[in-house]
C-alpha cells in the first residue's frame, strides 16, 4: 500500500436526474480533470446522486399521512408526510424528540429521521420534494463498478457516502453505506503489533474511512462535488483484505450496548 493517498473531486459534474447515466457522467467529469483511471482506484459517489438517479424522489403532496404518523408529528413537531415517509423506510424507531426522529432504517442503518432530506434536492411548481436513500445501495455500487471497469478497463472500487451524526459527537462526518471492491471491514485481528502483541479486537472500517476522507471534498452544502476519486489506497497485496460489502459495517443489535 502506498504511504500517500490523493483524493481528487470532480468538478462541474451536472444535477443529477432520474435515469442519468452516473458512469458517463463520471467518465464526463474524469476526462475534464484530465484523470486516468488505474487498477486500484476508489470512487466515492454521494448518496444523493444515486438516489436522484435512480427516481428515489418523492413530491410530499403526494404523501397521506396515517393516524400513527399524525401522533408522531404531533410529538416531534415534523411534518406528518414526512414522518409517514420515515415509518415506511424503517424497521423500528429508537429515539424521538422535538425535531428528530431516531430510527433503524430498513437497510439495517441506525440514523436520523430514516435519511430522508430535502437539502439540494429540486422543487418546482408547487412540489416539495425530498430525497429518500437508495433502494440498495450496495448493488447501486456494484453497477456502478461493473460499469465503469467495463468502460475504463481496469480495476476500482465504489463506495456510495452519506452523512450521519455521531453518538457522543457533534457534527457530521462521511458514512458508507454501499461499497463494491474493497474491504468494507477490514479483520486485522490475528495480527501483530510493531512488538509483536496480537490482535484480539481489532477490525478497520474501511469503508467508513474513506467516506469520510472523500466527504472533505464533497462539502455539506451547496459545494456541488458529490463525486470523489481517491487512489493510493490499494489493497491488493493483503491477503486479510477481502472484498466485504459496508453492510457488514452495522452492529448487530445483540452486541449493540445502548439498545
Amino acid at each position: 500500500m502506498s504511504n500517500q493517498i490523493t483524493l481528487t473531486a470532480l468538478q462541474d459534474l451536472p444535477l443529477v436526474k432520474s435515469g442519468d447515466d452516473l458512469c458517463s457522467l463520471i467518465t464526463d467529469g474524469l476526462t475534464r480533470l484530465p484523470l486516468v483511471l488505474c487498477d486500484g482506484d476508489i470512487i466515492v459517489v454521494a448518496q444523493k446522486i444515486i438516489s436522484k438517479a435512480e427516481g428515489r424522489t418523492v413530491n410530499l403532496n403526494t404523501v397521506s399521512p396515517s393516524a400513527r404518523a399524525m401522533e408522531l408529528a404531533g410529538e416531534t413537531q415534523k411534518d406528518a408526510r414526512v414522518v409517514e415517509l420515515i415509518l415506511s423506510e424503517s424497521k423500528s424507531i429508537v429515539r424521538k424528540k422535538t425535531g428528530v426522529m431516531i430510527v433503524e432504517h430498513n437497510r439495517g442503518w441506525i440514523m436520523a429521521n430514516a435519511g430522508i432530506d430535502a437539502s439540494n434536492v429540486r422543487s418546482d411548481g408547487g412540489e416539495e420534494n425530498v430525497l429518500l436513500l437508495p433502494l440498495d445501495p450496495e448493488q447501486s455500487a456494484t453497477n456502478l463498478r461493473d460499469a465503469l471497469m467495463q468502460r475504463h478497463g481496469c480495476d476500482v472500487a465504489v463506495v456510495i457516502s452519506d452523512s450521519f451524526g455521531r453518538p457522543w459527537r457533534l457534527g457530521t462526518t462521511g458514512v458508507a453505506i454501499g461499497a463494491s471492491g474493497l474491504p468494507s471491514l477490514w479483520d486485522r485481528r490475528g495480527e501483530v503489533d510493531l512488538f509483536g502483541r496480537k490482535l484480539i479486537v481489532t477490525q478497520q472500517a474501511i469503508a467508513d474511512e474513506v467516506a469520510t476522507a472523500a466527504s472533505l471534498l464533497q462539502g455539506q452544502t451547496a459545494e456541488g462535488r458529490p463525486v470523489v476519486h481517491m487512489r493510493g489506497l490499494d489493497f491488493r497485496g493483503h491477503a486479510s483484505a477481502h472484498h466485504r460489502p459496508a453492510s457488514d459495517l452495522i452492529r448487530d443489535i445483540a452486541e449493540d450496548m445502548f439498545r
